[in-house]
């Protein structure tokens, strides 16, 4: 299993944008993504409501896990997600 601690930098934290776009990408993969908080459990990266469900805020870090082949791969484009700040209009 891979594995990536990332802290959020968007503005919005994992919320709107940035969590529609992490959803959208976590469901292309053939095999399970999760996230969590620290200490929390992981849920399915797939679920836009899990993910809202989070509360995951900006400035705080998450926990990505995914089994399967392609997993570094995606977590590495997840990452890239989280660490991408909003444009000031957003």
């Amino acid at each position: 299993m891979s594995q990536r601690n990332v802290k959020i930098e968007a503005k919005v934290g994992l919320h709107a944008r940035p969590a529609a776009l992490f959803v959208q990408t976590a469901a292309k993969a053939d095999f399970d993504v999760t996230v969590a908080k620290p200490g929390g459990e992981p849920v399915n990266a797939k679920s836009i409501l899990a993910v809202l469900g989070l509360d995951a805020r900006h400035g705080q870090e998450v926990i990505i896990r995914a089994e399967g082949e392609g997993a570094e791969e995606l977590l590495d484009t997840l990452e890239a997600l989280l660490k991408q700040p909003e444009p000031e209009s957003a």
